[in-house]
This record gives structure tokens, C-alpha cells and sequence, in this order.
């Protein structure tokens, strides 16, 4: 800036206004300074600039399994969306050997970010106390009595619950669930589990235990397997809602495998609508959580917390809604 000053012939501080945007410059002293940054090829060292005002422009983005394309395609949308607000991402995976969640998460802020979204797969109020809430942060997932964070959160107990009645609306009687955790009722699980119980029960029909089908982990081969359990269980069934689209995208692949025509004789539904479940065959029916509206509505908050200048006297906790759609593994024609 210096060089520019002295080619110039004015003041570094006269340099700092015109690249700055400062109006107070006259239009000729703006043109020789600009002729100078052209004629030196002088850029603005951004980093600097930030680190004087106390900001990096960089957010952090913690996520538990980038190898699931529900958490990859977050991702995506979290990475556009702070771009257009001028913010870089830094992601971390969280799930670690030996390492919490919280604990990787927590350890982010050595990266010199200004704020942090945080996606656990589970999150209890004592998770709270280590994560620093002085600090921006916003959580994606169901809220926690006596956390102060903000938090985004999923409609997955409203969700599933329509999910389960458009397979209720087809005839379907019979209807499994698949992501209960084996453990108990916890978190994103017991929400949807929820869901689809009372789904039932409005409907006149009491869950069936035969047919709610655990799955410790919501992957494509926990769906394969949980499928094949229910199967050799002997339990009549003639739809299956599952937890995540990775999970319904294995259990189709157990129906077939076992001879089971989709949706003919199993309807299947699952949720996220990963990029995956347009493609599968027969395509997924399942429920869109609107990640795009996720990833805008987390990053807005966040940015709120790291430009605002007033200290909240409350966590601000946003829902968003969902999107049920119907493929050809709910909807195609039913052969009798």
C-alpha cells in the first residue's frame, strides 16, 4: 500500500480510503490512486484486513459422516449460500475414534473462525456445557431444554407422520419402521419414531412391535440387514417407512433380492431426499426436509450472531417445513 502511496504521491491513508470505498475522495485523486494499484498490480491482502477488524469471513461447519450423501449435500448448501454472504467454510467430520462429537466440534474454534454450524447426530443438555455458547453457533437438530444455541430444527415428528399416512392413504395396513435405535427412543430416531406411531393410532391401528424395526446405524447396509430380520421374523408386512433414504435405499434392495415386487407388494418411503433416491429402482418416494431452507436459515443466524451488535436475550429456534415426494416406490400401479 505503501508503493501505491509513494507512485501515487499521496498518503497510504488517502490509498486505504479509495480502496475502501470512502465517498469523501475527489474523483481525481480516486483515478491516480487506482492507476497506481493498476500500474503496481497491487491486490488487497484480505486476511489482514479481516484479522484488524477481528474476523476471518470463515465459518465452521461440523458434520458427523461426509460419506453420507444426506450430510455431503448439506454441505453443498452450506457452502453456496455463505459464499453468497461472502464467508468461506471450513468442515469437519465428527465422528472420531475415542473423540465426542462436542469435542471435535468444540475444538474448531482453534481454526480461527468467526462462528459455527454444528450437525450432531444426538445432542443432550450436557453436551452444552462444552461447547462454548459465547461463541456464534447454531445447531441443526431438535432442540435441548436449557440450551441457549440457536437451533434449526427438522418438522420430523409432522414429517413422518405424513409420510406413514400417504402409505396409510394407499390401503397399506401392515406398515414397518426402519431407524428406531436398538437402545431406546433418542433424538432425530424418537422423533420419527413418534411420527409414525401416531400416524397409526389416528388411523385406528396399534404399532405392531414385530414391525418397528431397529437400526443402530442409518446406513445402506443397517437397511439391507433390518430387512432381512423382519423378513425371517415371519411378521406380514406391505409398506416400509424408513428413517433416512440410506437406509430405505438398502431395504429395497433386500426386497428385491428376496423376490418382493416394489410397490406391489412392499411399498417403500424414505427420508432426505438424497440426489440417490430420484435414481434408485424403482425411484424413492420419501420426504424432502427442504435442505436448501436448512442450510439459508442456519447461515443467517449464524451471520446474525458474528455482525449483530446486541447481545440476545434468547436462543431463536426456526423449524422448517417438508416436502413429501411421491415416486414409483409408493405410487407406481398396484398389481393384484
Amino acid at each position: 500500500m505503501q508503493d501505491v502511496a509513494n507512485l501515487a504521491g499521496v498518503s497510504a491513508k488517502t490509498v486505504s480510503n479509495v480502496l475502501s470505498g470512502y465517498e469523501h475522495v475527489s474523483p481525481q485523486m480516486r483515478e491516480r490512486v487506482l492507476a497506481a494499484v493498476g500500474e503496481l498490480g497491487y491486490e488487497i491482502n484480505v486476511s489482514a484486513r479481516n484479522l484488524r477488524v477481528g474476523r476471518s469471513r470463515v465459518i465452521g461447519l461440523a458434520l458427523p459422516e461426509l460419506s453420507q450423501a444426506y450430510f455431503a449435500e448439506l454441505a453443498d448448501s452450506v457452502i453456496r449460500f455463505a459464499g453468497e454472504r461472502g464467508y468461506a467454510v471450513l468442515i469437519e467430520q465428527t465422528i472420531a475414534d475415542d473423540v465426542s462429537e462436542v469435542s471435535t466440534a468444540a475444538a474448531m474454534r482453534k481454526h480461527s473462525i468467526d462462528g459455527l454450524i454444528y450437525s450432531p447426530l444426538s445432542f443432550a443438555a450436557d453436551d452444552a456445557a462444552h461447547l462454548d455458547t459465547e461463541f456464534p453457533l447454531v445447531i441443526l437438530g431438535d432442540p435441548v431444554e436449557g440450551s441457549i444455541a440457536d437451533h434449526v430444527t427438522m418438522a420430523n415428528v409432522a414429517a413422518m407422520r405424513g409420510a406413514t399416512e400417504h402409505l396409510l392413504s394407499l390401503g397399506r395396513t401392515r406398515i414397518a419402521s426402519i431407524g428406531a435405535n436398538p437402545e431406546g427412543p433418542v433424538g432425530t430416531g424418537a422423533s420419527r419414531l413418534q411420527g409414525y406411531v401416531e400416524a397409526l393410532r389416528n388411523h385406528g391401528l396399534e404399532p405392531d412391535p414385530a414391525l418397528i424395526v431397529s437400526a443402530s446405524v442409518w446406513h445402506r447396509t443397517y437397511g439391507v440387514e433390518a430387512v432381512e430380520r423382519l423378513i425371517a421374523s415371519g411378521a406380514e408386512f406391505d409398506a416400509i417407512v424408513c428413517f433416512n433414504d440410506a437406509l430405505a435405499l438398502g431395504a429395497m434392495h433386500a426386497l428385491q433380492r428376496s423376490g418382493r415386487r416394489i410397490p406391489q407388494d412392499v411399498s417403500v418411503v424414505g427420508f432426505d431426499d438424497i440426489e440417490d433416491s430420484a435414481y434408485a429402482t424403482p425411484s424413492l418416494t420419501t420426504v424432502s426436509p427442504r435442505r436448501d431452507d436448512i442450510a439459508r436459515t442456519a447461515l443467517d443466524l449464524l451471520i446474525d450472531q458474528i455482525e449483530g451488535d446486541e447481545r440476545r436475550e434468547s436462543p431463536h429456534i426456526v423449524e422448517v417445513g417438508f416436502t413429501l415426494v411421491v415416486r414409483e416406490s409408493s405410487a407406481g400401479v398396484l398389481v393384484v
